[in-house]
Formats: C-alpha cells, structure tokens, sequence
C-alpha cells in the first residue's frame, strides 16, 4: 500500500463535487483522512471561487494506474479531455505525494504547487505537518511557515 495525497479542487457545482471527490477516491484505497475544505479565489484567472482539500489515502494501485484511475473520474463528472489549467473546473484531482515517489515527469511528484500555492499547503498541513517532502527534505510544516497568503483562506463546512 502507497500512502498518498491528492488535491481537489472544484469551482462548478461545488458541494456536490466535493462529495463525489471522497466517494470515488474511496474507491480506490482505503484509510482516508480529509483536509479541511477551503473556500479560496482562482489564481491566475477570473471566475468563481473553488473549493479546495486534500485527501490522504493508502492505495495497493501503482502510479501509473493511480493516476489513470483520477483521470477517468475527472471526464466522468465533467471535466474536459482538453481543459486547460486556468480555466472553470467541475472537478480536479492532482496527486500531490505519492509515498516517497520522485518525478519530473507526468504527473510531477513531489507536485511543486505544495510549495507555491497556500490551497495546496494549508490542506497537506492540515493532514500531515511533520511529513517529509521527497527530494527536498523539509517538512510540510517548514514549507507552510514560509507561506504568504495563507489568509486567502476561508473555511467550508461539508459533511462527507
């Protein structure tokens, strides 16, 4: 089993792809713990507010399969085959850690958004603060009390 984290962020329809994020990733592992849910604006374009979390979980599946299976859920409650980053989003799952998994390729591990973007960090700080990231060596904590914006933030209460 893999412990890993994936980002999810929706900005259409929001409570119930938020709902539908932990349905189907329980799924595909077991064990899962969720992050606090953020309401938080669009980086990088105009448009409604996201909702974003993290979700941790243990996964017999391997990377590859793992991603594949996120992909297929992603079309499956929406999501365009050729949607671009800044762009509206039903629903985005983005594997953030992957146990101790290294890659600079598709999907990049550790994900560098852990260390630029506060509704990535707060959530994994949330889940895990002492965890190591891979390759860099600091702790979730260290990354997150370097954050700006953090106030940016603002707390969704969902039932899952």
């Amino acid at each position: 089993m893999t412990l890993t984290y994936v980002g999810v962020g929706t900005n259409i329809d929001r409570d119930k792809h938020v709902k539908a994020a932990w349905a189907e990733l329980k799924a595909l592992g077991r064990n899962l713990r969720s992050s606090t849910i953020y309401h938080c604006d669009p980086v990088g374009f105009d448009s409604h507010a996201f909702y974003n979390f993290v979700i941790e979980l243990e996964t017999s599946l391997s990377l590859t399969e793992f991603s594949h299976e996120l992909r297929k859920i992603e079309f499956k409650w929406g999501r365009s085959e050729n949607a671009h980053k800044l762009q509206d989003r039903t629903l985005d799952l983005d594997i953030v850690l992957f146990g101790d998994v290294v890659s600079k390729h598709s999907p990049e591990l550790p994900r560098s958004d852990i260390f630029k973007y506060p509704f990535v960090t707060q959530p994994l700080y949330d889940l895990c603060p002492a965890r190591v990231i891979p390759q860099d060596g600091r702790t979730v904590s260290e990354i997150w009390q370097k954050m700006e914006h953090l106030d940016s933030l603002s707390v969704v209460d969902i039932e899952l």
